[in-house]
């Protein structure tokens, strides 16, 4: 038995646009999972909730002229997850490779963004071989939190530690302490505060990620919807003032999608804190991201 039949129910399906696993060139995986959550819980309702925005804004991409409707995507389901994170991320980790081993695009959504981890362990080798591009008011780079190794505030130090990536890039922080200054310092993790990209603007941002990656063989993109400031997306766990517009995130996130990109997540909306704006601008991160990637390996 496949481990995407065993540890994986069909939910609502993503866009309402559904191939069958083997046609699709993207495959969606919901991880329902914010047992590690701290201040606001409730990521674990987020799969259900954008693909239910999904299903109700248009689908045609105005950024690459490309209509979501004409992709290839199958829409997974859930993956089945466990109150224990090692398991839970173990599991994640066995349908990501059997994804990739198909020669699919995976598509995650979250869930608390600890469930990045577990994506970029269904990637094996080729995880070395691979920058992370995380968009994020936080670094996440404690050495533990609230007495978790492994957790959404400690689980990119952890990728760091385990996975030996090529590089971490970390865009639009605004929220550290100063350990995790003290590590990116030491580990060379670099980021770009959401204070750089309001006062330069969001080309000279772009231009210096397109400068930092210029060397990376392959990119994974992971979106922790809290980057945006709470006025576009308050239903996240855990929400910080002083973020990027919306229109600023799409603006880099879109441009930085080139054919490198081999996999992406949307992570930590938390539904129940809004009446579905969140999920909305969750659900069109998505849409634009797939569109993105699409443009660039049709060129």
């Amino acid at each position: 038995m496949s481990h995407r039949s065993l540890y994986v129910s069909h939910s609502t399906v993503f866009s309402g646009f559904q191939k069958t696993f083997e046609e699709a060139d993207y495959v969606v995986l919901g991880v329902p999972f914010d047992v590690t959550s701290t201040y606001r819980t409730g990521a674990r309702f987020g799969p259900y909730a954008i693909r239910e925005a999904s299903l109700n804004i248009e689908t045609y991409s105005f950024r690459s002229c490309i209509d979501v409707e004409n992709l290839r995507i199958h829409d997974l389901g859930d993956l089945h997850i466990s109150t224990d994170t090692e398991q839970t991320l173990e599991r994640l980790a066995k349908v990501i490779k059997e994804i990739l081993e198909a020669g699919k695009i995976p598509v995650t959504i979250g869930g608390e963004h600890t469930v990045t981890l577990g994506v970029l362990k269904g990637f094996g080798n080729k995880a070395s071989k691979t920058a992370v591009l995380s968009f994020d008011a936080h670094l996440d780079l404690r050495d533990e939190f609230m007495g978790l190794k492994v957790s959404h505030a400690t689980f990119m130090r952890r990728l760091n530690e385990q996975l030996k990536l090529t590089k971490i890039l970390e865009v639009g922080t605004r929220a550290v302490c100063k350990e995790e200054l003290d590590y990116a310092k030491k580990a060379g993790i670099e980021f770009i505060t959401t204070q750089q990209i309001i006062n330069d603007g969001a080309g000279q941002a772009l231009k210096l990620l397109k400068q930092k990656l210029a060397d990376v063989k392959s990119v994974y993109v992971s979106v922790d919807m809290d980057v945006l400031d709470p006025a576009y997306a308050p239903a996240v766990q855990n929400p910080e003032p002083d973020g990027l517009e919306s229109h600023t995130l799409l603006d880099i996130l879109c441009s930085v999608c080139d054919r490198r990109i081999i996999g992406f997540d949307v992570v930590e909306i938390a539904p129940n804190y809004d009446t579905g704006l969140s999920a909305i601008h969750a659900a069109k991160v998505i849409f634009e991201v797939l569109c993105s990637i699409e443009k660039a390996r049709m060129s």
